[in-house]
């Protein structure tokens, strides 16, 4: 393999937010060239923009998007075209890992980074993956054979009995540099929806049914997400005083300093960033996910005090209202518990993954240069 002036890390995965952290710290580093290898799109029969390949040209990282299957839990009309893609996407990043030559590949999981990180193998070049779970998810299961190096966010993640470093979840630079000053000017709480990046229809529903009785206590901020069901574009005209809505968040740590009660899923990357702040929050874990993951985060977040738990099998609009009832009347003491939640979180688990992935790539030179 031809070396290069600079070092060459190709990233790959679909959970974005913690790569956004690593790629920020990667650009402190003069040495370090990027590229993202992502996809396209968020989801199959929707033609809905990754925020990836939005993003990453705005930060001037090269993105090269790549269209692959993968294997899904429940039979769709999208299923057997989805996996007559998987031999496409070998294909593709064979081409891509031929041309790019990288030094060292930096998975984040997901069925794009399946395929890349079995090509990369196969070039003997160094990988390093990055579980950001309670619990190793399939498509880090299936690159962990391939991996040299395995990065966990929390202690007893096990993969197939290999070693791994705990670097902890990344926090975005967003999140680690706000202003703290609370800026709503209602004297009601501040409330924040979201479903993550997506949206989630279901929560989005639950929280219109409600929205008149809701505003009576607390202002909101909804984020939608974007999709097939037009949420954003229907809920736009209830806008007022008490209610924004926006289909993205671009400036969350700002937000998330600002809120008093957080309603979301309950996906690693909205909860680490919430105990980071210390910020209570009603979490509706999505229910069919690989090995429950989200039931598992939610749980060891509402042992730590962080959240509390209402099942989607559960969720409706009388119900969503009373426990945002429960939580406002007693917010204090909420908040205290959830200020417990930050001794989870590193601040510098950006850098602690960025400098292993360096350093994995510094040990290929040099067993290189001893051959």
């Amino acid at each position: 393999m031809a070396y290069h002036t600079f070092m060459k890390v190709l990233v790959t995965g679909t959970h974005f937010t913690p790569a956004v952290a690593v790629i920020e710290q990667f650009g402190k580093y003069h040495e370090v060239e990027l590229i993202y290898v992502g996809r396209k799109t968020v989801m199959e029969g929707e033609n809905i923009t990754s925020l990836e390949s939005k993003i990453l040209p705005k930060m001037r990282v090269k993105f090269i998007a790549l269209i692959t299957g993968r294997l899904q839990r429940a039979f769709t009309i999208y299923s057997i075209p989805s996996l007559f893609k998987i031999p496409l996407g070998l294909i593709q990043s064979f081409f891509i890992i031929l041309t790019e030559k990288p030094d060292v590949v930096l998975s984040f999981g997901g069925y794009v980074a399946v395929p890349v990180v079995i090509i990369a193998w196969l070039f003997s070049i160094p990988i390093i993956i990055h579980e950001q779970t309670l619990v190793a998810g399939l498509a880090n299961s299936i690159s962990s054979f391939f991996a040299d190096k395995i990065a966990i966010s929390f202690a007893g993640v096990h993969f197939n009995n290999k070693p791994t470093v705990l670097t902890v979840n990344p926090l975005r630079n967003e999140i680690l540099k706000v202003n703290y000053k609370t800026l709503h000017k209602e004297k009601l709480p501040l409330i924040l929806v979201t479903g993550g990046n997506q949206g989630s229809h279901i929560i989005n529903v639950a929280v219109e049914s409600c929205l008149k009785e809701l505003l009576k206590i607390a202002c909101v901020i909804h984020q939608t997400g974007d999709s097939r069901y037009k949420d954003f574009e229907r809920l736009t005209y209830l806008q007022n005083d008490r209610y924004i809505v926006k289909k993205f968040i671009d400036d969350m740590g700002k937000v998330l300093s600002m809120v008093d009660v957080v309603i979301s899923r309950s996906g690693i990357n909205i909860l680490t960033e919430l105990a980071y702040f210390g910020k209570p929050a009603l979490v509706i874990p999505i229910p069919y996910l690989f090995a429950d993951e989200q039931n598992k985060n939610a749980q060891f977040f509402k042992k730590l005090g962080l959240v509390k738990i209402l099942p989607q099998s559960q969720l409706s609009a009388k119900i969503l209202l009373a426990n945002v009832k429960l939580i406002l009347n007693d917010l204090n003491h909420f908040k205290k518990e959830a200020k417990c939640a930050k001794a989870v979180v590193i601040p510098d688990a950006a850098k602690r993954l960025a400098l292993e992935t360096i350093l994995l790539a510094g040990q290929k030179f040099k067993q290189c240069a001893k051959e």
